[in-house]
């Protein structure tokens, strides 16, 4: 793994007894530090920290900065309020996905993006491509690092570690030049793991400090450093998508079942025609939520019977931490997608029953 990008934690958790590296998208970074579900439970009951400093952050500024998010993007850039943190994504002319992605109202004027690190040089030349010259893009992934604090203690943890109250954060909202360990922090109250959290964005030569800062002072909380394997398994159970599996440029946004993040009455973007017309002639294909009712666990890519018809295929699956139960999201024919409708999952040349189930499977307790 000479060769993979790194980024500026790397040092500080390479060398530790029990975590393992993996080759994600050209990037090493930790799967597990002291195994998955470990890391999962500790999350949903107390905290964990990740590093995802992977992540692409692009500033957008000028005075057409605003009309030009809205043509590029799906959601209403205009309802957002300075501070203000709002979900969307990037569409083609076809309808399916560029990418998702995380839009900050910095101010009049002023925005951040943040995209799949898989995703940064593509969405880069595509954004290049669209916007107008009187808009200023600048790409500092580079200069940026990401830690994300995830999990019922993470309030506790937030308020311990800086004199800013950014407890008082709602979600999907953020503070700017918050002090954290010596470093000028943006503070947003977002996540990926369905509990409650923040994610800090702070520069990359300060990110061990903070990484270091925030273990030792969660530790009574039960923070412990979590890995990609758990921020997986997380995520799939909130049924939050991920790129490549449930959204892709042959998967559109309405597919995926995010058709509250697609404002079709805000004016013109890419994509609107075509997914206008999904629209009104009928979504073709669903995201759904599935139970193995024979012994087998769901894996991506794994085809979806109906009828004695393959009608899908299984998008991401595993047996969940949390619920122990074998659950998969699939996107399936829109015909076989009401709750209950018997389905069959072909898992090493078999055919498994399974069934329609409601997801998201997991929601944090209020």
């Amino acid at each position: 793994m000479t060769n993979l990008r790194k980024t500026p934690l790397h040092s500080s958790y390479s060398t530790l007894s029990g975590v393992r590296c993996i080759d994600f998208g050209g990037w090493e970074l930790p799967v597990q530090f002291s195994g998955i579900q470990k890391e999962h439970e500790a999350v949903r009951q107390h905290a964990g920290l990740f590093d995802v400093s992977h992540m692409g952050e692009f500033l957008v500024e000028g005075q057409e900065a605003e009309t030009f998010l809205q043509q590029v993007t799906t959601n209403d850039v205009s309802q957002l309020e300075p501070g203000q943190a709002q979900y969307s994504l990037l569409c083609y002319p076809d309808g399916g996905v560029v990418d998702d992605l995380l839009v900050y109202y910095k101010g009049p004027e002023r925005y951040m993006l943040v995209v799949n690190a898989s995703n940064i040089d593509k969405d880069w030349d595509w954004l290049l491509r669209h916007a107008p010259a009187s808009v200023h893009l600048e790409n500092v992934s580079d200069a940026v690092a990401l830690l994300a604090l995830q999990g019922p203690e993470a309030a506790r943890i937030a308020a311990a570690v800086t004199d800013t109250d950014i407890t008082k954060l709602a979600s999907f909202r953020f503070s700017e030049d918050v002090q954290l360990f010596g470093a000028k922090a943006l503070v947003s109250r977002t996540g990926y793991t369905g509990e409650d959290g923040f994610e800090f964005y702070v520069p990359a030569a300060n990110a061990p400090a903070v990484w270091d800062g925030l273990l030792r002072i969660g530790e009574p909380y039960g923070l412990v450093p979590a890995g990609l394997g758990a921020r997986d398994t997380l995520r799939f159970e909130a049924r939050l998508p991920l790129y490549g599996q449930e959204l892709s440029a042959t998967i559109s946004p309405l597919e995926a079942g995010l058709g509250f993040f697609v404002k079709l009455n805000k004016g013109d973007f890419i994509g609107k025609a075509a997914l206008q017309r999904q629209k009104e002639q009928g979504i073709p294909r669903k995201l759904i939520g599935l139970e193995m009712l024979d012994r087998g666990i769901p894996r991506a890519h794994y085809p979806v019977f109906a009828e004695g018809q393959q009608i899908g295929e299984v998008t991401t699956g595993t047996q969940s931490p949390t619920l122990k139960r074998n659950l998969g999201l699939a996107l399936v024919d829109s015909r076989f997608s009401s709750l209950s409708t018997p389905l069959e999952v072909e898992i090493r040349g078999k055919r498994l029953r399974a069934e329609v189930v409601a997801s998201p499977f997991y929601k944090r307790p209020r």
